[in-house]
């Protein structure tokens, strides 16, 4: 009498696999790192001049369309005169003669610039430029 070897069935378990998969996703998810642009954006009025390089030891001063002010790139709490003089303060402590830059949105309303003017004015500061591009002709 022969015994016969019942035969199992041979069936592959997925769930493994499936589990290396999330994990693989999950390690790909952390890892990543995603890119949030953080320029403010601003649309600079045109003329027809060279571009200037822009020295490391400046200091910008952003003037979006809204009139909001930003201070190498930190958004200011308001848009008054005192609080822009307060925040460049310990920028130009020492020199007074340091590059100030006023990049400020085409759109812009000129009160604004004007008020961005009036606190380097006030504060000593003389070496300023205006931003601009050059036009598209």
């Amino acid at each position: 009498m022969t015994e016969r070897k019942k035969r199992s069935d041979t069936a592959i378990n997925l769930t493994p696999l499936i589990d290396v998969v999330f994990l693989l996703l999950i390690f790909f998810m952390v890892s990543t790192s995603f890119t949030r642009e953080t320029q403010i954006k601003l649309e600079l009025p045109t003329a027809d001049v060279e571009k200037m390089e822009s020295k490391p030891e400046s200091i910008e001063i952003s003037v979006d369309r809204e009139g909001r002010f930003f201070v190498n790139g930190n958004a200011l709490a308001n848009n008054q005169v005192e609080t822009l003089k307060r925040a460049l303060e310990p920028l130009v402590a020492e020199n007074n003669s340091i590059p100030v830059i006023i990049s400020a949105d085409a759109n812009a309303a000129y009160q604004s610039v004007v008020k961005a003017l009036d606190a380097t004015s006030q504060m000593g500061i003389s070496n300023l430029q205006m931003a601009t591009q050059k036009s598209q002709e």
